[in-house]
């Protein structure tokens, strides 16, 4: 939507007359953020498209905005061209408009075909759906000419991926993508455990462009847990699964506490999960019964003890990220400065480089030492 807008010839300014507010519903908390949000945009624009998810979801979310808040209710592909042509283009229209990041997010498909009983994300985001590859390796050819460094593959559900009139999957997707000229580093945003196969694993290891990190949704490391969402894989199958990558790759996740069949015991079990899976960063999310989902009217797990267990699953990913980062001191890796005298390693842990590197920088770099927020480089 942005990158539409800029090249019908708009310009992004904190006193825009339009706002447009890209809503998530994936929890109460986000979609309450989502609302508050355009209740505020509101106050300063003139106009404020609310799009998204959360524009999506079953029940009007946003009823009661005042009356410059107009709900796009649409798939997403469907979004910026609707967007774009309700706020109308300029006479000087930009021939192509540069997105201002360091790294290039290319989606390459969305929508969800499996319904986990907790997740609303296919009643807002519909089945899955894929690019074609050559519109893929096209964009990414492009933010490459842009100066964007390093690309990130994003869906809804990777694995997917399928543009099979011209024979493509994902691991075909990655080494064709791998091997853009001048592309420096390929990410996957997440991947399903089920789509982690000797194919990808054999794809991401030979492509040298790929960075050594991969997201792999847990969301519970006890075996009836699993069986009570709906996911279709068992704590065995995600240990052995991501075994052979476990040595090469920074492993990362998310993990949600509190759901409904999440007792002491099974939260014990995800803890230790975690520990055997080699997991850094955990991303936790206390367990929200979203509209239209089978566990819609169920969740007995008091808040106090969801916090607690979040906190419990942060301090146990926070030592594992400080263990990870203590193995680089002495050691050389390429930082992607993405801010000023920071930025991400090759396998996406955190460095701090000082202020003298430009935002955009691969720099080459040698830890030193580590602190709570990342790993110091020699100066």
């Amino acid at each position: 939507m942005r990158e539409r807008l800029l090249a019908d010839g708009h310009s992004e300014r904190e006193d825009a007359d339009v706002a447009v507010v890209n809503t998530c519903c994936v929890t109460h908390e986000a979609l309450a953020k989502s609302r508050k949000e355009a209740a505020r945009a509101a106050r300063t624009h003139e106009l404020v498209y609310v799009t998204g998810c959360g524009a999506n979801l079953a029940g009007d979310a946003f009823a009661g905005l005042p009356g410059n808040v107009v709900v796009v209710a649409k798939r997403s592909e469907e979004t910026p061209a609707f967007v774009a042509g309700a706020v109308g283009a300029l006479g000087c229209v930009q021939a192509d408009a540069r997105l201002d990041r360091v790294r290039a997010f290319v989606k390459v498909q969305d929508g969800c075909s499996f319904s986990c009983n907790f997740c609303v994300i296919p009643l807002v985001r519909g089945a899955s759906r894929s690019r074609r590859a050559e519109a893929v390796l096209k964009e990414i050819a492009r933010r490459v000419e842009q100066g964007h460094r390093e690309v990130v593959l994003t869906g809804i559900n990777l694995g997917c991926y399928r543009d099979r009139a011209a024979g493509y999957d994902l691991p075909r997707l990655v080494r064709e993508a791998g091997a853009t000229p001048g592309l420096a580093r390929l990410r996957l945003s997440s991947i399903e455990i089920n789509h982690v196969n000797d194919a990808l694993i054999s794809a991401l290891r030979e492509t040298p462009a790929v960075s050594p990190h991969l997201h792999v949704p847990l969301q519970s490391g006890d075996d009836g847990v699993l069986r009570a969402m709906g996911r279709r894989y068992t704590v065995a199958t995600y240990l052995r699964r991501l075994a052979p990558l476990r040595e090469e790759f920074n492993l990362t996740s998310d993990v949600i506490v509190g759901f409904p069949a999440e007792d002491d015991r099974a939260f014990a079990n995800t803890l230790r999960t975690v520990r055997e899976a080699g997991l850094t960063k955990i991303h936790a999310f206390p367990y929200s019964p979203r509209p239209g989902t089978i566990t819609a009217q169920d969740d007995p797990v008091p808040p106090a003890v969801k916090k607690e267990r979040s906190s419990r699953l942060r301090a146990a990913s926070h030592d594992a990220c400080l263990a990870r980062w203590r193995t680089k001191i002495g050691s050389d890796d390429v930082v992607l400065v993405d801010r000023p005298g920071r930025g991400y390693g090759d396998d996406y842990s955190p460095w701090l480089v000082g202020s003298d590197t430009e935002i955009g920088e691969l720099v080459r770099v040698r830890g030193a030492a580590i602190s709570e927020e990342g790993i110091l480089a020699e100066h």
